[in-house]
């Protein structure tokens, strides 16, 4: 087991930019009656408070949902994040933050269905207390699995449904997460093509980073759409965090336009130096261009 915690990092930069665009991605799949399944790889414990030992540790909210908090002019789609998160504030205090779990819970509807994945055990008994504390509706809604998400989530696919997104977004604190994740993508191609899959991951000095994003880029899919936010210049000793990258396979046609007014704003306002920057970019039919 890894030190890794969803809490330690929880409303940071990178939260924002995944959170964000989940909570889209599922408002697009709300606009259609027929329901659908989410899939979470690496759950986590669904809630976080912020004045708890892990958050504070380096209170890494405080240049991630702490710097949108008040503001004003949000874009559309950080607007709908902020107001989201407030949900789990009523007194407009920035004390309790929700994890992808509960963000997509909260989004669907009564047919629609969600299947958690989390392995350590400290943090799925903790989710499961959590769900427990929810209604009857929602626990019957959600399934949690104290195994393998890359393993378990073949089995899931194609949903009943055939409408589905897939969350992917482990820690990599192990290298080999970069080849799980580009494999646990391919294969969940093969078995529904025409799913959604969001991959989170880590702007970082490491090859393998850079190489599951352009391999990724070359999967032969109707339409992707990769982002990268980059808060900081790289540490001169190759460690730390200094970005993030999601990128979505078959993601809404809503998206690239709300991220083309977000991304500057967030590459400007969650900025930590000099160097702060964004890339966005969107292919349809890149396999078809190919040919």
């Amino acid at each position: 087991m890894f030190s890794y915690r969803h809490a330690f990092h929880a409303g940071n930069h990178a939260d924002v930019l995944k959170h964000a665009i989940l909570l889209h991605t599922l408002e697009y799949f709300n606009r259609k009656d027929a329901p659908y399944w989410v899939v979470d790889t690496h759950a986590g414990a669904g809630l976080y408070a912020l004045d708890g030992d892990w958050a504070n540790k380096n209170a890494e909210f405080a240049d991630g949902i702490g710097r949108l908090w008040e503001r004003q002019d949000l874009p559309p789609i950080l607007a709908d994040y902020v107001q989201r998160v407030r949900q789990d504030n009523p007194d407009g205090r920035l004390r309790h933050y929700a994890g992808s779990p509960w963000l997509t819970l909260d989004a669907l509807r009564d047919r629609d269905r969600l299947r958690l994945f989390e392995m350590h055990p400290t943090e799925s008994g903790v989710l499961a207390k959590n769900l427990e504390q929810t209604s009857r509706q929602h626990l019957r809604q959600t399934t949690i699995y104290a195994t393998d998400g890359f393993e378990g989530m073949k089995a899931l696919l194609p949903p009943p449904t055939r409408r589905g997104l897939v969350l992917i977004d482990p820690s990599y604190e192990d290298k080999q997460d970069y080849r799980r994740t580009l494999t646990a993508v391919k294969e969940g191609i093969k078995r529904f093509a025409t799913g959604t899959y969001a991959v989170w991951y880590p702007l970082v000095q490491r090859r393998e980073a850079a190489d599951m994003a352009r391999q990724m880029e070359r999967l032969p899919v109707k339409s992707w759409l990769h982002a990268t936010l980059s808060v900081r210049r790289p540490s001169t000793d190759g460690f730390g965090l200094h970005g993030s990258g999601m990128f979505l396979v078959n993601p809404p046609w809503t998206l690239e336009a709300a991220l083309k007014e977000a991304m500057p704003y967030l590459a400007r306002e969650l900025a930590q130096d000099d160097r702060a920057s964004y890339t966005l970019q969107y292919v349809e039919n890149p396999a078809a261009g190919k040919a």
